[in-house]
């Protein structure tokens, strides 16, 4: 079968599309943002990626098209499709006919920390010889890509809680059926779609619904949001989980500030000790909710933390792209408030006094819309300066957001001089964390250009 994803770069559909490579299917697909690391691994994998969205990319007419959620009504590919009666689906729904039958589905939702716990749990698993098939909306650095089949019946999916396509308005992670449930968190989001947190809450019922009685949902104790979900009714055994002070029968204890170990306590027992590479309170409780979800299909806590500990993270979730002389650079997802807080914070545990430097492109769906404005200068408490870039389609300027900072801060427009002021506060040990969900114009790499030709 020819199957042709409009969208296929996005995280999601371009797992989907090795997923499809791998069914023994011909994938092409079209996008208007191919850059990597998903482009590369779709170019690896021998899928052909096409700029733009021309008709002529669907002539001769392809036996499938999967149309992506950010495709509307007025893309011309999508007109095509229609105009020509030619077969399509959701991504989310060509994964529940075609991946998921027959599967121990593992699905990890919430607001923050999806990517990280999925590819932990995903990782888990392998390490116990389970040898799962996953897909994952981000690259992790123990596995090669970021979605395969496997060979058993687990499957670990990132459930998304964005809509699956301009015609199916649900959830994605409706679709997934999933038998061992991780609820990581919830916080209102994807302003875009949601006019409200109960719209979102809604969803996460429908969620909540579709996992049997003979499952596992895993959740923080103290998240109200979550606990209201839970509250409109729930047919499947429940497991809480929290870190430090926290309730719940599952307690992560930190050995280290930076939470870099930390004791796993059950029902007030030793369970395990784990060592590892992340730091954050927020990692922790990924790692502990991952720990009890592979605990589920048979992983033991112990071999879970030897498992941890050699997991190696996910890139561009504090990938620390370069050491220029002491001056470390670093890619992170960044989309909301509190993923800025929780990292940068994570961040501060782990060095102490050392200089962080945020630079920070709002670029989110949610955060375009200026509907977490008041929250941002108040997320960046644990930076020592931060650059914010103003992008030209952000629908707000980010002045106040600079004026009533708690922290030293610039607003930049061009991104030029957004390096010049990153190099020029770059004195003795400086850790800088850029922060955005795109490309942000290949800042990265400028930056580490630039501190590479200012130490020679």
């Amino acid at each position: 079968m020819h199957i042709h994803i409009l969208g296929i770069c996005g995280t999601f559909m371009g797992s989907l599309a090795q997923l499809a490579k791998a069914l023994g299917h011909r994938v092409t697909g079209s996008d208007t943002n191919v850059y990597p690391p998903m482009s590369t691994q779709l170019e690896q994998a021998g899928i052909e990626l096409m700029q733009g969205f021309a008709p002529a990319h669907l002539q001769p007419a392809p036996d499938l098209v999967v149309i992506g959620n950010a495709m509307s009504r007025g893309n011309p590919a999508v007109e095509y499709v229609l105009d020509n009666n030619i077969p399509y689906t959701s991504g989310p729904q060509w994964l529940r006919d075609h991946v998921l039958p027959g599967r121990w589905v593992l699905a990890v939702a919430g607001t923050h920390g999806k990517t990280s716990t999925a590819s932990m749990l995903a990782w888990i698993l392998d390490y116990a010889g389970m040898a799962p098939g996953y897909l994952i909306g981000g690259v992790t650095r123990n596995f090669p890509t970021s979605a395969r089949l496997g060979d058993t019946p687990f499957f670990v999916v990132e459930a998304d809680e964005y809509d699956s396509a301009f015609f199916d308005k649900r959830s994605k992670f409706v679709h997934y059926q999933p038998r061992t449930l991780i609820l990581n968190n919830l916080e209102f989001d994807h302003a875009d779609i949601f006019p409200d947190l109960a719209a979102i809450q809604r969803q996460f019922h429908h969620l909540v619904r579709t996992v049997p009685g003979n499952g596992l949902i895993v959740a923080p104790a103290n998240d109200e949001a979550l606990q209201q979900v839970l509250d409109q009714g729930c047919w499947t055994p429940t497991q809480r989980f929290g870190v430090q002070d926290d309730s719940g029968e599952w307690v992560a204890e930190l050995l280290s500030a930076d939470g870099s170990s930390f004791r796993v306590l059950h029902n007030g027992e030793p369970a395990a000790t784990v060592h590892w590479q992340q730091t954050g309170h927020h990692n922790v409780s990924n790692g502990l909710a991952a720990m009890i979800a592979a605990r589920h299909v048979g992983v033991t806590p112990s071999i879970t933390a030897d498992a941890l500990a050699a997991f190696e993270g996910v890139k561009r979730r504090m990938e620390c792209l370069a050491d220029v002389h002491g001056i470390r650079v670093y890619d992170d997802f960044a989309h909301h408030p509190t993923a800025i807080k929780t990292t940068l914070a994570g961040l501060r545990a782990k060095v102490g006094g050392e200089k962080i430097i945020a630079i920070i492109e709002p670029r989110s769906n949610t955060m375009r819309m200026g509907v977490h404005k008041d929250n941002l200068g108040l997320a960046c408490t644990d930076a020592d300066a931060v650059l914010w870039f103003q992008p030209a389609n952000v629908d707000w300027a980010l002045d106040d957001v600079v004026n009533h900072s708690p922290v030293p801060s610039k607003l930049l427009r061009d991104l030029d001089e957004l390096i010049h002021c990153a190099l020029a506060l770059a004195e003795g040990p400086t850790h800088m964390v850029i922060m955005s969900n795109g490309g942000f114009g290949g800042v990265h790499q400028k930056l580490i250009h630039q501190l590479q030709v200012h130490s020679l």
